[in-house]
């Protein structure tokens, strides 16, 4: 296990926390002060780790957990008020917007590790990983309605990952819901007891770091490509896809090592 720190600081404190795990990164949001709320330094950071973790062949899985009271509470309010204009306004949401479709464009499995509250753009944060493990005390929410700021982006990804109706009413009405109703209506995976939040994401990260990285990579790719597309062209698309995986030096190892009965050695080729 190794640990390092960005070289990103304030207030004395790196803004994200980066740990490798055998093949698996986490990257840990650090400014418990402020609520690991996104300030513009805390979302440039991620970004730019996001971006190294990708580029890593050593990594095959990501994980993104926090440190203090909260996940993340959304954007960073006093910051926002401390700059008002357009402009900072629009380069605010257009890198939130960038950092959230990095998550969703990272050619490997990202996975949210929520141990508290998550809101607005940090419920987002949530919503654009590919998976979500939460804590029994953590709670969700879009409360933007609340303060005459419509959770606009937040609902992209929000409704791309529960029914219309219920992402309606966490918008709407700008209330927190439980970890137990999130993984009801699909924002999160599963709920684990506090005390075994990390241990449940790790196994999961690993278990699926263990697969071929370039399997991985075609997967997650495929599938958010597909799920936008008619029924007729999506079949299409992902039979091509598979064609293409097929002729893979990883899938002809792993079809070969299941019929031998043995353990494949992937090489991500």
């Amino acid at each position: 296990m190794s640990i390092r720190q960005t070289a990103q600081r304030e207030e004395g404190g790196d803004l994200v926390l980066v740990e490798d795990s055998g093949a698996v990164r986490r990257l840990t949001l650090n400014r418990p002060a402020a609520r690991n709320s996104l300030s513009m330094a805390l979302m440039e950071c991620l970004l730019s780790e996001l971006e190294a973790a990708g580029q890593n062949p050593a990594i095959h899985a990501v994980v993104i957990a926090a440190d203090g009271p909260a996940f993340c509470a959304g954007h960073d309010l006093k910051e926002m008020r401390a700059n008002p204009g357009r402009e900072t306004m629009e380069k605010l949401f257009t890198l939130c917007s960038s950092l959230m479709q990095a998550i969703v464009n990272l050619p490997k499995p990202v996975i949210a590790e929520v141990q508290a509250m998550a809101t607005a753009a940090g419920c987002q944060l949530v919503a654009s990983c590919d998976l979500a493990i939460a804590a029994e005390s953590a709670r969700f929410a879009t409360p933007g309605v609340n303060i005459g700021l419509f959770c606009s982006t937040p609902m992209v990804a929000l409704s791309r990952n529960v029914a219309p109706k219920h992402a309606m009413e966490m918008l709407l009405t700008g209330q927190p819901i439980s970890a137990a109703r999130a993984a009801e209506i699909g924002l999160v995976n599963r709920v684990v007891a506090d005390g075994e939040l990390r241990r449940a994401v790790m196994d999961l990260a690993n278990g699926i770091a263990a697969k071929s990285p370039l399997t991985l990579a075609i997967g997650k790719e495929a599938f958010y490509r597909q799920i936008s597309m008619p029924l007729k062209e999506a079949y299409e698309y992902t039979a091509a896809v598979m064609t293409k995986n097929m002729m893979a030096r990883d899938a002809q190892e792993g079809i070969d090592a299941f019929l031998a009965k043995r353990r494949p050695v992937w090489r991500g080729e």
